[in-house]
């Protein structure tokens, strides 16, 4: 019997050695991994690198052709760095069991290791470890196996899909860090979808190509996604952009994905790396999306292997074009105006009367194929662009903003003595926020700002964050209130929200009838609001809160002032 064929058996798989319905437990996972780096050390390298927030630990694995496994080395030798996280979803796990099979040809096939050259395979076998451990079969409705899998939520009951940004969650602390500290050129997160039915077993969301921007993006979409659609063709498994209907049904048309930073594959863009999400279809049996997902990642991997320098140029290029440019996008829209063409494979949507209500349902016949060309909305555009600061002021009192800046490698000068200077100020004019809560937070959907310059006496010990530098990028789209996923949208400077002093309304009627006849601006700004509310002049409270916050006697200056100020000159 030969090494190769022993080393297989010794280190088969739970998915190889069940019946392709069943994928791996977190303890087994790990022990394998531990195993694997122990029998062959210089290929692997297997460490613990952080803990969820129920206090288990987070893995990760490092693959090199030569024993290096160093990561400054590894930067200054300019290697390629391919990042392959997992489990995020649990309930999504095919990627976890395709993973621990890579990992483990890389050890006992010597051909397939020495295909990686200088590139290095980096990868988080299980990063939702919580939502792992909570392991059942009921929580995947729609989904075609395995027999059991993990949990979407953590044990916070949060979305870690959703945590790039605001890092809630341990595990997204323990990434923001790993990430920044590793700087992967190109990173496959996997995932599988929820959705309409069609004929592909995979598809895929990339990062938004006019959203990366610079050279990058034009790169990922005219050359990178027409190489990997092709490799997967040949490897059998067509792909398809990620199913995202403009309407009910593909029929209509489909819209790339926006991957905000909240996103994984949106986060990866703030650090200028190419992101890919592919999404394996739910009604597929687990056995094919296993399949499929180990031929996405190999495809990609291997591109990344034969164009690591190239891709490396370009994200060098755009993280200086995004620390010297003039304006800086911050929130994008689908641009419904111009569409490309994409030949989609799916099956004729029924519209029935619903036996469970009053309504029409849809379904789709799988009796009645079709193929034909529909629309793709592929191009963003920005709707919401600023004039690029110079740099920020971070006042010291706003910790949680500044650690999470810290996790992302961005460098910061701490202000030794008071110090004046000239800024721009953002004065907030309103805000519309959900309902309801979102992964914890009531997120802010509409910012609306009044910039004004103002001297400022900024505190020794205040943060100074000049946008030259590598990290302009996560910059300007955490600081910038009106960016998709800011620091301000997720409610990190919600306090600056509310009024502190108030009134009792019998002492200030008198007050505010003194005012209106010493502050002409709110009188004739209570004028006006007069005419286009006369049905609130009955309200006492809606007349004296109108005067009471724009009046200048007792005005207090922090009230809707956002702290971080931009330093233009």
């Amino acid at each position: 019997m030969s090494s190769h064929t022993d080393h297989t058996t010794a280190f088969i798989t739970p998915y190889e050695a069940g019946n392709q319905n069943q994928t791996t437990t977190w303890q087994a996972c790990i022990q394998f991994y531990q195993n694997l780096a122990a029998q062959f050390p210089n290929i692997l390298q297997f460490s613990q690198i952080g803990v969820s927030d129920n206090g288990k630990p987070i893995h990760a694995g490092i693959v090199t052709t030569d024993g290096v496994f160093e990561r400054e080395r590894i930067k200054q030798e300019q290697r390629t760095v391919f990042f392959n996280n997992n489990g995020i979803h649990p309930g999504e796990p095919e990627g976890i069991d395709a993973c621990m099979a890579l990992v483990r040809d890389f050890c006992i096939q010597p051909e397939r290791l020495a295909a990686l050259g200088k590139t290095v395979f980096l990868f988080i076998p299980v990063y939702n470890v919580d939502g792992s451990l909570n392991r059942q079969d009921t929580s995947r409705v729609n989904q075609d196996g395995p027999e059991q899998f993990g949990f979407r939520g953590n044990s916070l009951h949060l979305d870690l899909n959703r945590d790039f940004i605001k890092c809630d969650s341990e595990n997204a602390q323990v990434f923001n860090r790993f990430f920044s500290e590793w700087s992967p050129d190109v990173m496959v997160d996997t995932h599988t979808s929820n959705g309409a039915d069609y004929h592909y077993t995979m598809t895929l969301i990339q990062t938004q190509a006019d959203k990366l921007g610079y050279g990058l993006g034009p790169y990922l979409r005219n050359t990178m996604l027409p190489a990997i659609y092709t490799e997967m063709q040949e490897r059998g498994w067509p792909t398809c952009p990620y199913v995202n209907p403009v309407k009910d049904s593909p029929d209509h048309g489909i819209e790339d994905f926006l991957e905000t930073p909240r996103f994984s594959t949106g986060y990866a863009a703030l650090h200028h790396t190419i992101g890919f999400m592919p999404e394996t279809h739910m009604l597929k049996p687990f056995a094919d999306r296993y399949a499929s997902m180990r031929a996405l990642v190999e495809t990609v991997l291997a591109f990344t292997v034969a164009h690591g320098a190239e891709i490396q140029a370009l994200r060098a290029q755009a993280r200086q074009a995004a620390s010297q440019q003039q304006q800086a996008a911050v929130h994008w829209v689908a641009d419904h105006g111009q569409a490309s063409s994409f030949m989609f494979k799916g099956y004729q949507a029924v519209y029935s009367p619903s036996v469970l209500g009053n309504y029409t349902r849809l379904s789709y016949d799988r009796s009645q194929p079709w193929e034909k060309a529909i629309a793709y909305y592929d191009h963003f555009v920005a709707d919401i662009t600023v004039k690029q600061a110079r740099a920020y002021l971070i006042p010291q009192a706003w910790r949680a903003v500044i650690e999470r800046l810290q996790w992302n490698g961005v460098q910061m000068q701490r202000l030794e003595v008071d110090t004046s200077l000239l800024a721009e100020v953002y004065h907030i004019q309103s805000v519309q926020s959900r309902p309801h809560a979102y992964e914890g937070h009531m997120f802010h959907d509409d910012v609306q700002l009044l910039p004004t310059s103002a001297n400022v006496i900024a505190n020794a010990g205040d943060y100074l964050v000049s946008l030259d530098q590598p990290a302009a990028r996560y910059i300007v789209e955490t600081l910038e209130p009106q960016a998709h996923d800011s620091f301000f949208r997720w409610g990190f400077f919600n306090s600056v929200l509310e009024k502190k002093e108030a009134y009792s309304d019998y002492v200030f009627e008198d007050t505010a009838t003194d005012i209106l006849n010493t502050e002409p601006e709110v009188q004739a700004a209570f004028e006006q609001w007069k005419q286009e509310n006369p049905g609130l002049l009955s309200d006492q409270q809606a007349v004296l809160d109108f005067i009471f916050s724009r009046c200048a006697r007792f005005r207090e200056p922090e009230w809707r002032r956002y702290p971080v100020l931009r330093i233009m000159h």
